[in-house]
Formats: structure tokens, C-alpha cells, sequence
């Protein structure tokens, strides 16, 4: 776990790497795609309070796997039922939010063996996903504009050589989105905006705010209560 100035240890990546710059303020970044109550991808862009979509998860690749996404009670990627999405995808961009793929999560199984295997995971990570080309792209023909690492499980061997090849680091407050969203961790709004805020805005590489997830944040109204803050 990544430790933030001291103060909390979050339960989530913070490390997104995102291809095209944007803003340099802050924003919220919130995970979709493992809750079927949680709307669609275009539903989620449409509210208004997010700069960053993660579509949890790549839960399955490295040292030979043969990779796989789950996109839970929203599409069947075992039948290639998720090209679908890529409809989603663009409705978001062309509102200026930036999509990413959320790799790892917590019940997956993934690892990199090497150096050579890091960077056989990259080549498949651009050709699948972002600018390169495949005739299987699982989300379809939409180019995402990253990779945000959530990796919770594994060794930490290898995960610099397969950032390495993808540039442009921002660093995100991983957070969640309610108490009933995970065992520990969330923080009150107030102590948030007050306490947390106003010190971690200060790095040059602050991103913003990550939620888990957004069926979570649909139940409290997290991100609006913070949006003006981050």
C-alpha cells in the first residue's frame, strides 16, 4: 500500500498514466464497470463530475496468462459481448473526459515474470486499448487515453518497466466513495476539503481525487460534495 503524506494509506492505485495531457487542475476520477446497478458508461460522463473514467478491470494477464477483462453485470467479454462499450467510450471523450483502463483490482490474477514480459503485456496493453491496432479489441475500435494501475495482488517486480513505456504520471488520491465501499479508508468530506485537500494540491504531480466506485458514489453524493474542492 502507498502511504500519502502520512496521513491515510488508500486502497486504491495511485498511479494513473495517461497519454494525452490535459488540465493541470485537479479532478475526479471514478471507477465503473463492476456493478450492474451503476448505469451506463455514457450515464456515468453524463453527470457532470468526473474528469477521469477507470473501466475496472483487466483482472487477468502476465507470465503467459492469456489476458482478460470483466466488466461485471454491464457485458459478456468472454463472448466478445463488450465492443458494445466502445459507443460509451467516445460519449464520454467528446464531453473532454479522459477513459482509462483499470488493470489488476483485487480478485485478479496477474504478475510479470521479466523485463520481456512487461513489455509483451505493454505491446498488448497499445495494440488492444489504446493506439495501436488488433482485430480482437475487447472495448471495440475506441482508443482510450491510459492505463491506471490498481494492483493489489502479486509481487511488485516488474510494474517500472511496464510504466515505463507509457508516459505522462499523474498522482490521484485513491479514496472510497462511501463507508460500505470497503473494510477502511473513507474519509469524511469535511475532513477531506479541510485537512487533506489543501496539502496534496501542492505537488506538482496532484491529479485529483480517485473514487470506488460509482455505484458507491451514486448512494451518498460524494463527488458532488467534493467537486468544487479537488
Amino acid at each position: 500500500m502507498a502511504r500519502v503524506l502520512g496521513t491515510l494509506i488508500p486502497l486504491f492505485s495511485l498511479v494513473m498514466l495517461i497519454l494525452a495531457r490535459g488540465s493541470e487542475a485537479g479532478g475526479i476520477s471514478i471507477y465503473w464497470g463492476q456493478n450492474g446497478n451503476e448505469g451506463t458508461l455514457a450515464e456515468t460522463c453524463a453527470t457532470g463530475n468526473y474528469e477521469y473514467v477507470n473501466i475496472a478491470f483487466l483482472y487477468t494477464f502476465g507470465n503467459g496468462r492469456t489476458p482478460r477483462i470483466d466488466l461485471s453485470g454491464h457485458c459478456d467479454a468472454y463472448s466478445n459481448g463488450c465492443t458494445n462499450i466502445s459507443a460509451g467510450i467516445k460519449s464520454c471523450q467528446a464531453k473532454g473526459i479522459k477513459v482509462m483502463l483499470s488493470i489488476g483490482g483485487g480478485a485478479g490474477s496477474y504478475s510479470l515474470a521479466s523485463s520481456e514480459d512487461a513489455r509483451q503485456v505493454a505491446t498488448y496493453l497499445w495494440n488492444n486499448f489504446l493506439g495501436g491496432q488488433s482485430s480482437t479489441r475487447p472495448l471495440g475500435d475506441a482508443v482510450l487515453d491510459g492505463i491506471d494501475f490498481d494492483i493489489e495482488g502479486g509481487t511488485n517486480q516488474h510494474w517500472d518497466d511496464l510504466a515505463s513505456d507509457i508516459p505522462a504520471t499523474k498522482i490521484f488520491l485513491g479514496l472510497p466513495a462511501s463507508p460500505q465501499a470497503a473494510g477502511s479508508g473513507f474519509i469524511s468530506v469535511d475532513d477531506l476539503t479541510a485537512k487533506i485537500l489543501p496539502v496534496i494540491k501542492g505537488s506538482t504531480k496532484y491529479g485529483g481525487v480517485m473514487l470506488w466506485s460509482k455505484y458507491y458514489d451514486d448512494q451518498t453524493g460524494y463527488s458532488s460534495s467534493i467537486k468544487s474542492n479537488v
